[in-house]
Protein backbone atom coordinates (compact mmCIF):
# COMPACT_ATOMS: atom_id res chain seq x y z
CA UNK A 1 0.00 0.00 0.00
CA UNK A 2 1.36 3.33 -0.72
CA UNK A 3 2.12 5.67 1.94
CA UNK A 4 0.44 8.53 0.23
CA UNK A 5 -2.33 6.53 -0.80
CA UNK A 6 -5.64 9.07 0.62
CA UNK A 7 -9.08 7.55 1.28
CA UNK A 8 -11.15 7.59 -1.56
CA UNK A 9 -14.92 8.17 -1.70
CA UNK A 10 -17.34 6.11 -3.39
CA UNK A 11 -20.83 6.07 -4.37
CA UNK A 12 -22.19 2.80 -5.03
CA UNK A 13 -24.80 2.86 -7.52
CA UNK A 14 -27.00 -0.10 -8.17
CA UNK A 15 -27.36 -1.98 -5.03
CA UNK A 16 -28.90 -5.54 -6.47
CA UNK A 17 -26.66 -8.72 -5.32
CA UNK A 18 -23.54 -7.85 -7.16
CA UNK A 19 -23.94 -4.11 -5.90
CA UNK A 20 -23.91 -5.71 -2.24
CA UNK A 21 -21.08 -7.65 -2.87
CA UNK A 22 -18.71 -5.23 -3.42
CA UNK A 23 -20.39 -3.13 -0.42
CA UNK A 24 -19.35 -5.95 1.54
CA UNK A 25 -16.00 -7.06 0.36
CA UNK A 26 -14.78 -3.45 0.70
CA UNK A 27 -16.70 -1.94 3.93
CA UNK A 28 -14.82 -2.64 7.30
CA UNK A 29 -11.68 -4.13 4.86
CA UNK A 30 -10.19 -1.63 3.27
CA UNK A 31 -8.52 1.75 4.57
CA UNK A 32 -8.45 3.26 0.93
CA UNK A 33 -11.85 3.05 0.05
CA UNK A 34 -15.04 3.75 1.18
CA UNK A 35 -18.41 3.65 0.27
CA UNK A 36 -20.14 6.72 1.10
CA UNK A 37 -23.35 7.24 -0.61
CA UNK A 38 -25.68 5.22 -2.87
CA UNK A 39 -28.65 5.44 -5.44
CA UNK A 40 -30.40 2.53 -6.60
CA UNK A 41 -34.07 2.20 -8.22
CA UNK A 42 -35.35 0.19 -5.04
CA UNK A 43 -34.73 2.65 -2.83
CA UNK A 44 -37.01 0.96 -0.06
CA UNK A 45 -35.70 -2.44 0.00
CA UNK A 46 -31.69 -1.28 -0.06
CA UNK A 47 -32.70 1.07 2.92
CA UNK A 48 -31.33 -1.52 5.90
CA UNK A 49 -28.33 -2.48 3.73
CA UNK A 50 -27.29 0.78 3.19
CA UNK A 51 -27.66 1.77 6.77
CA UNK A 52 -25.83 -1.40 8.23
CA UNK A 53 -22.80 0.01 6.05
CA UNK A 54 -23.10 3.59 6.93
CA UNK A 55 -23.93 4.57 3.23
CA UNK A 56 -26.03 7.85 2.94
CA UNK A 57 -28.53 7.21 0.44
CA UNK A 58 -29.31 9.51 -2.53
CA UNK A 59 -32.38 10.23 -4.78
CA UNK A 60 -30.94 9.35 -8.31
CA UNK A 61 -27.67 9.26 -10.08
CA UNK A 62 -27.67 12.94 -10.84
CA UNK A 63 -27.51 13.51 -6.61
CA UNK A 64 -24.32 11.56 -6.44
CA UNK A 65 -22.83 13.21 -9.77
CA UNK A 66 -23.26 16.34 -8.33
CA UNK A 67 -22.08 15.54 -4.86
CA UNK A 68 -18.74 17.17 -4.04
CA UNK A 69 -17.49 14.22 -1.90
CA UNK A 70 -17.56 12.02 -4.03
CA UNK A 71 -14.40 11.02 -5.51
CA UNK A 72 -15.81 7.79 -7.73
CA UNK A 73 -18.88 5.93 -9.04
CA UNK A 74 -19.30 2.14 -9.03
CA UNK A 75 -21.92 1.11 -11.61
CA UNK A 76 -23.27 -2.19 -10.46
CA UNK A 77 -26.21 -1.54 -12.76
CA UNK A 78 -28.17 -3.59 -16.29
CA UNK A 79 -25.35 -3.45 -18.94
CA UNK A 80 -28.17 -1.22 -20.53
CA UNK A 81 -27.13 1.37 -18.72
CA UNK A 82 -23.60 1.16 -18.75
CA UNK A 83 -22.46 3.48 -21.69
CA UNK A 84 -24.52 6.53 -20.71
CA UNK A 85 -23.91 6.31 -16.58
CA UNK A 86 -19.73 6.39 -17.65
CA UNK A 87 -20.18 9.03 -19.87
CA UNK A 88 -21.96 11.50 -16.84
CA UNK A 89 -19.68 10.23 -14.56
CA UNK A 90 -16.88 11.29 -16.29
CA UNK A 91 -18.33 14.49 -17.75
CA UNK A 92 -18.78 14.75 -13.88
CA UNK A 93 -14.97 14.53 -13.73
CA UNK A 94 -15.57 11.47 -11.24
CA UNK A 95 -13.19 8.45 -11.20
CA UNK A 96 -15.13 5.12 -12.58
CA UNK A 97 -15.51 1.48 -11.75
CA UNK A 98 -18.28 -0.09 -14.27
CA UNK A 99 -18.86 -3.89 -13.74
CA UNK A 100 -18.63 -6.18 -17.21
CA UNK A 101 -19.38 -5.64 -19.53
CA UNK A 102 -18.37 -2.10 -20.54
CA UNK A 103 -20.90 -1.23 -22.89
CA UNK A 104 -23.42 -3.45 -25.75
CA UNK A 105 -21.79 -1.98 -28.49
CA UNK A 106 -18.44 -1.34 -30.05
CA UNK A 107 -19.31 1.94 -30.80
CA UNK A 108 -20.70 3.06 -27.13
CA UNK A 109 -17.63 1.32 -25.52
CA UNK A 110 -14.94 3.22 -27.75
CA UNK A 111 -16.94 6.34 -27.11
CA UNK A 112 -16.29 6.42 -23.30
CA UNK A 113 -13.04 5.27 -23.29
CA UNK A 114 -11.61 8.46 -25.54
CA UNK A 115 -13.99 10.56 -23.34
CA UNK A 116 -12.66 8.94 -19.73
CA UNK A 117 -9.29 9.49 -21.66
CA UNK A 118 -10.00 13.43 -22.31
CA UNK A 119 -11.21 13.61 -18.66
CA UNK A 120 -8.20 12.02 -17.99
CA UNK A 121 -10.46 10.19 -15.19
CA UNK A 122 -9.35 6.50 -14.23
CA UNK A 123 -12.08 4.11 -16.22
CA UNK A 124 -11.76 0.55 -14.86
CA UNK A 125 -14.53 -2.58 -15.79
CA UNK A 126 -14.66 -5.35 -13.36
CA UNK A 127 -13.16 -8.57 -15.42
CA UNK A 128 -12.46 -9.74 -12.00
CA UNK A 129 -11.20 -13.08 -12.83
CA UNK A 130 -7.52 -11.36 -13.63
CA UNK A 131 -7.09 -10.57 -10.12
CA UNK A 132 -7.56 -14.43 -9.77
CA UNK A 133 -4.52 -15.62 -8.10
CA UNK A 134 -4.98 -18.45 -10.07
CA UNK A 135 -5.53 -17.03 -13.78
CA UNK A 136 -2.39 -15.06 -12.68
CA UNK A 137 -0.50 -18.53 -12.49
CA UNK A 138 -1.88 -19.17 -15.75
CA UNK A 139 -0.76 -16.71 -17.24
CA UNK A 140 2.76 -17.22 -16.25
CA UNK A 141 3.29 -20.72 -17.40
CA UNK A 142 2.19 -19.93 -20.65
CA UNK A 143 4.11 -16.39 -20.63
CA UNK A 144 6.97 -18.65 -19.56
CA UNK A 145 6.90 -21.01 -22.23
CA UNK A 146 6.85 -23.52 -19.68
CA UNK A 147 3.94 -25.24 -21.82
CA UNK A 148 5.67 -24.51 -24.57
CA UNK A 149 4.03 -23.20 -27.87
CA UNK A 150 0.26 -22.98 -27.33
CA UNK A 151 -1.98 -25.25 -29.44
CA UNK A 152 -5.78 -24.22 -27.94
CA UNK A 153 -7.73 -24.29 -25.24
CA UNK A 154 -11.25 -24.38 -24.07
CA UNK A 155 -13.27 -23.54 -21.02
CA UNK A 156 -16.84 -24.05 -19.95
CA UNK A 157 -18.74 -21.63 -17.48
CA UNK A 158 -21.99 -23.46 -16.78
CA UNK A 159 -24.47 -23.87 -14.17
CA UNK A 160 -28.44 -24.17 -13.45
CA UNK A 161 -30.17 -21.13 -13.02
CA UNK A 162 -29.27 -17.20 -13.11
CA UNK A 163 -31.46 -17.14 -16.37
CA UNK A 164 -31.13 -13.26 -17.33
CA UNK A 165 -33.88 -11.63 -19.68
CA UNK A 166 -32.30 -8.84 -20.84
CA UNK A 167 -29.41 -10.43 -22.32
CA UNK A 168 -28.15 -14.18 -23.46
CA UNK A 169 -25.81 -16.09 -21.53
CA UNK A 170 -23.23 -14.91 -24.17
CA UNK A 171 -23.36 -11.39 -23.49
CA UNK A 172 -23.79 -12.23 -19.04
CA UNK A 173 -21.40 -15.01 -19.01
CA UNK A 174 -19.19 -14.64 -21.74
CA UNK A 175 -17.21 -11.52 -21.35
CA UNK A 176 -15.44 -13.65 -18.06
CA UNK A 177 -13.88 -15.65 -20.16
CA UNK A 178 -13.32 -13.88 -23.44
CA UNK A 179 -11.34 -11.01 -20.98
CA UNK A 180 -9.39 -14.34 -19.45
CA UNK A 181 -8.51 -15.45 -23.30
CA UNK A 182 -7.30 -11.83 -23.90
CA UNK A 183 -5.11 -11.70 -20.64
CA UNK A 184 -3.75 -14.98 -21.31
CA UNK A 185 -2.76 -14.64 -24.75
CA UNK A 186 -1.66 -10.82 -24.67
CA UNK A 187 -3.39 -10.78 -27.86
CA UNK A 188 -6.93 -10.47 -29.70
CA UNK A 189 -8.68 -13.18 -32.07
CA UNK A 190 -8.66 -11.91 -35.65
CA UNK A 191 -11.77 -14.55 -35.94
CA UNK A 192 -15.03 -15.47 -34.23
CA UNK A 193 -17.73 -18.00 -34.63
CA UNK A 194 -20.66 -18.98 -32.47
CA UNK A 195 -23.75 -21.00 -32.43
CA UNK A 196 -26.51 -20.85 -29.71
CA UNK A 197 -29.61 -21.89 -28.47
CA UNK A 198 -32.72 -20.24 -26.71
CA UNK A 199 -34.77 -23.08 -25.10
CA UNK A 200 -36.74 -20.92 -22.32
CA UNK A 201 -37.28 -18.25 -23.67
CA UNK A 202 -37.63 -16.41 -27.51
CA UNK A 203 -34.58 -15.21 -28.97
CA UNK A 204 -32.15 -15.40 -25.48
CA UNK A 205 -29.57 -17.87 -26.17
CA UNK A 206 -29.56 -20.28 -22.91
CA UNK A 207 -26.11 -22.28 -23.97
CA UNK A 208 -23.63 -20.87 -26.40
CA UNK A 209 -20.72 -22.24 -28.28
CA UNK A 210 -18.17 -19.99 -29.40
CA UNK A 211 -14.73 -20.15 -30.91
CA UNK A 212 -12.22 -17.92 -31.48
CA UNK A 213 -8.91 -18.03 -33.88
CA UNK A 214 -5.96 -16.17 -32.27
CA UNK A 215 -2.50 -14.95 -33.99
CA UNK A 216 -0.07 -17.89 -34.60
CA UNK A 217 -2.96 -20.50 -35.43
CA UNK A 218 -3.89 -20.78 -31.49
CA UNK A 219 -7.65 -21.76 -31.09
CA UNK A 220 -10.38 -21.04 -28.25
CA UNK A 221 -13.53 -22.99 -27.89
CA UNK A 222 -16.02 -21.86 -25.16
CA UNK A 223 -19.25 -22.98 -23.84
CA UNK A 224 -21.57 -21.04 -21.96
CA UNK A 225 -24.57 -22.09 -20.69
CA UNK A 226 -27.27 -21.26 -17.53
CA UNK A 227 -29.25 -24.84 -18.09
CA UNK A 228 -26.49 -27.43 -16.86
CA UNK A 229 -26.92 -29.78 -14.21
CA UNK A 230 -23.62 -28.91 -13.02
CA UNK A 231 -21.80 -25.78 -11.84
CA UNK A 232 -18.58 -25.71 -13.81
CA UNK A 233 -16.02 -23.11 -14.12
CA UNK A 234 -13.08 -24.61 -15.80
CA UNK A 235 -10.08 -23.94 -18.44
CA UNK A 236 -7.72 -26.20 -19.88
CA UNK A 237 -4.75 -24.89 -21.56
CA UNK A 238 -2.86 -27.67 -24.48
CA UNK A 239 0.39 -27.02 -25.13
CA UNK A 240 3.11 -28.65 -27.25
CA UNK A 241 5.00 -29.54 -23.58
CA UNK A 242 2.49 -29.65 -20.98
CA UNK A 243 -0.91 -29.20 -20.61
CA UNK A 244 -2.68 -27.09 -17.68
CA UNK A 245 -6.24 -27.27 -16.08
CA UNK A 246 -7.66 -24.39 -13.79
CA UNK A 247 -10.52 -25.30 -11.87
CA UNK A 248 -12.34 -22.25 -9.89
CA UNK A 249 -14.79 -24.00 -8.77
CA UNK A 250 -12.34 -26.51 -6.98
CA UNK A 251 -11.47 -26.01 -3.24
CA UNK A 252 -7.49 -26.73 -3.30
CA UNK A 253 -6.78 -27.93 -6.62
CA UNK A 254 -7.31 -24.91 -8.67
CA UNK A 255 -4.12 -25.23 -10.83
CA UNK A 256 -3.07 -28.53 -12.13
CA UNK A 257 -0.29 -28.78 -13.84
CA UNK A 258 0.41 -31.99 -16.50
CA UNK A 259 3.36 -32.57 -17.72
CA UNK A 260 2.19 -34.83 -20.61
CA UNK A 261 1.77 -34.92 -24.16
CA UNK A 262 2.41 -36.25 -27.60
CA UNK A 263 6.32 -35.61 -28.87
CA UNK A 264 7.74 -36.08 -32.24
CA UNK A 265 10.68 -39.06 -31.98
CA UNK A 266 12.97 -39.20 -34.74
CA UNK A 267 13.26 -42.84 -36.16
CA UNK A 268 16.44 -44.67 -36.92
CA UNK A 269 17.28 -43.33 -40.45
CA UNK A 270 16.35 -39.87 -39.84
CA UNK A 271 18.55 -37.05 -40.10
CA UNK A 272 19.08 -34.91 -36.91
CA UNK A 273 16.86 -32.11 -38.40
CA UNK A 274 14.16 -34.36 -39.82
CA UNK A 275 10.96 -32.87 -41.00
CA UNK A 276 8.91 -34.79 -42.86
CA UNK A 277 5.97 -37.43 -41.70
CA UNK A 278 7.91 -40.13 -42.96
CA UNK A 279 11.01 -39.37 -40.68
CA UNK A 280 9.37 -39.62 -37.21
CA UNK A 281 7.56 -41.18 -35.18
CA UNK A 282 4.37 -40.18 -32.70
CA UNK A 283 5.11 -40.84 -29.13
CA UNK A 284 2.92 -40.76 -25.77
CA UNK A 285 4.35 -38.74 -22.80
CA UNK A 286 3.20 -38.90 -19.02
CA UNK A 287 5.25 -37.12 -16.81
CA UNK A 288 4.36 -35.85 -13.55
CA UNK A 289 1.28 -33.92 -12.13
CA UNK A 290 1.46 -30.84 -10.18
CA UNK A 291 -0.77 -28.92 -8.04
CA UNK A 292 1.02 -25.73 -6.95
CA UNK A 293 0.42 -23.96 -3.63
CA UNK A 294 -1.32 -20.76 -4.56
CA UNK A 295 -1.93 -17.84 -2.27
CA UNK A 296 -5.44 -16.58 -2.67
CA UNK A 297 -6.15 -13.30 -1.49
CA UNK A 298 -9.95 -12.40 -2.09
CA UNK A 299 -10.02 -10.83 -6.00
CA UNK A 300 -12.82 -8.61 -5.39
CA UNK A 301 -10.49 -7.05 -3.08
CA UNK A 302 -7.66 -6.83 -4.85
CA UNK A 303 -9.81 -5.81 -7.45
CA UNK A 304 -11.02 -3.05 -5.63
CA UNK A 305 -7.47 -2.03 -3.94
CA UNK A 306 -6.08 -1.53 -7.86
CA UNK A 307 -8.59 0.90 -8.83
CA UNK A 308 -7.60 2.81 -5.49
CA UNK A 309 -3.96 2.70 -6.81
CA UNK A 310 -4.50 3.88 -10.10
CA UNK A 311 -6.53 6.98 -9.17
CA UNK A 312 -3.71 7.58 -6.69
CA UNK A 313 -0.80 6.77 -9.09
CA UNK A 314 -2.46 7.86 -12.78
CA UNK A 315 -1.98 4.73 -14.10
CA UNK A 316 -4.13 3.24 -16.21
CA UNK A 317 -5.38 -0.47 -14.61
CA UNK A 318 -5.23 -4.02 -16.25
CA UNK A 319 -8.71 -3.99 -16.76
CA UNK A 320 -9.10 -0.61 -18.05
CA UNK A 321 -10.89 0.42 -21.10
CA UNK A 322 -8.76 -0.58 -23.61
CA UNK A 323 -8.56 -3.94 -22.46
CA UNK A 324 -12.49 -3.66 -21.98
CA UNK A 325 -13.22 -2.50 -25.59
CA UNK A 326 -11.24 -5.31 -27.06
CA UNK A 327 -13.76 -7.69 -25.01
CA UNK A 328 -16.50 -5.59 -26.65
CA UNK A 329 -15.13 -6.25 -29.94
CA UNK A 330 -15.31 -9.85 -29.17
CA UNK A 331 -18.56 -10.41 -27.88
CA UNK A 332 -20.39 -8.07 -31.10
CA UNK A 333 -19.06 -10.18 -33.19
CA UNK A 334 -19.70 -13.36 -31.40
CA UNK A 335 -23.02 -12.01 -31.41
CA UNK A 336 -23.52 -10.81 -34.88
CA UNK A 337 -22.40 -15.01 -35.75
CA UNK A 338 -24.99 -16.01 -33.34
CA UNK A 339 -27.72 -14.00 -35.32
CA UNK A 340 -25.92 -15.21 -38.90
CA UNK A 341 -26.29 -18.99 -37.73
CA UNK A 342 -22.76 -19.80 -36.84
CA UNK A 343 -21.04 -18.22 -39.68
CA UNK A 344 -17.55 -16.88 -38.75
CA UNK A 345 -16.87 -12.92 -37.93
CA UNK A 346 -14.15 -11.09 -38.85
CA UNK A 347 -12.05 -8.87 -36.38
CA UNK A 348 -10.32 -5.73 -37.47
CA UNK A 349 -6.99 -5.16 -35.49
CA UNK A 350 -7.26 -1.87 -33.16
CA UNK A 351 -4.97 1.10 -34.34
CA UNK A 352 -1.23 0.25 -33.26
Amino acid sequence: MHERTRMIRAAIVGMGSWGRNLVTSVQGRSDVLRFTVGATRTPAKAADFAAAHGIRMLPGYDAVLSDPTVDAVVLATPHSQHAEEIAAAARAGKHVFVEKPLAMTVEDAARVVALAERQQRVLMVGHTFLYNAAVRRLREYITSGELGDIFYLYSQRLNLGRVRRDVNALWNFGPHDVSILLYLLDASPHEVSARGFAYLQPDVEDVVFMTATFPGGISAHVHISWLDPHKVRRMTVVGSRKMVVYDDASVDARIVLYDRGVDRVPTVDSPRDFGSFAEFQLALRRGDITIPALKFPEPLQVECQHFVDCIVDGRAPLTGGQHALEVVKVLEAAQRSLDADGRSVRIEPSPA
